[in-house]
């Protein structure tokens, strides 16, 4: 199978070993991945910040981009809820302003087949057991675009509970919002910040080494805030646990 690696703008710029597990992982499995150089940013922060017209340029250039591929696998449910969830939303509000059907046309054949990272596994590729070794206790947060824009359900824990060496911690209030929120923890900053302190005191009660999501933005926020109170946790992609083996764990 040949899929196409989109990134996404957070992780290209500050967390480029996300990409690079998503890759080691995929390929171990035996899927074919490309990385589209020509892909950008998907216009999730102009929409979800009332910039609905300026997204539909990035949504179009998304598109034509990544329109060849079986699918599209994205290490971020809230790039992939953007495609998913908004870019229909998108085509619907500008036939209503009586712009034709263009721009539904357009991005509809992208929609269907952007899959977050552990819903492409569980759901495409069969699998919950993934060949990784992890020898640390993880406790996982549920972002709230994974678990309330594309429903991925028990899909991250289950590849998380086959993971050899690791122990899975459960994380009290696991489906409350960490406060970050993308631009909300910009006009909010007292209300985010609080929200993150709540999650992150949450996460160090389970006694874990490592708090784990799906998507690094919130991960982001989470880990300033761990930083800043010294707790010694660590902010870990799932990916990157993921793609972890017992070699390089002994290396």
């Amino acid at each position: 199978m040949r899929v196409a690696l989109f990134l996404t703008c957070v992780n290209d710029t500050l967390y480029p070993d996300t990409g690079r597990a998503v890759v080691r992982l995929l390929t171990r499995l035996g899927v074919e991945v490309d990385f589209p150089m020509g892909q950008t940013c998907c216009g999730q922060a102009h929409y979800n910040t009332g910039y609905r017209h300026e997204a539909e340029p990035l949504a179009v250039r998304f598109a034509e981009v990544f329109r060849g591929y079986e699918a599209i696998v994205t290490p971020s449910g809230s790039c992939g809820a953007m495609v998913r969830e908004l870019y229909p939303r998108l085509g619907e509000r500008a036939r209503a302003e009586g712009r034709g059907d263009t721009l539904a046309a357009t991005l509809a054949p992208v929609v269907p087949k952007t899959y977050e990272l552990t819903e492409f596994l569980v759901d495409v590729v069969g699998v919950t057991d993934v060949g990784a070794y992890y020898p640390h206790t993880v406790t996982y947060h549920p972002t709230c675009h994974g678990l309330r824009s594309l429903g991925l359900g028990d899909r991250p824990r289950r590849l998380l509970e086959a993971v050899r060496g690791l122990e899975l911690v459960e994380l009290p209030g696991a489906e409350e919002c960490c406060g970050f929120g993308g631009t909300f923890a910009v006009k909010n900053p007292d209300v985010s910040a609080a929200m993150g302190a709540d999650k992150v005191r949450h996460a160090v009660s389970t006694g874990a080494e490592v708090l784990c999501a799906a998507d690094n933005s919130c991960l982001m926020h989470l880990g300033g805030t761990m930083a800043r109170l010294r707790t010694g946790l660590r902010p870990v992609h799932i990916a990157e646990i993921l793609a972890s083996t017992e070699g390089e764990a002994r290396g």
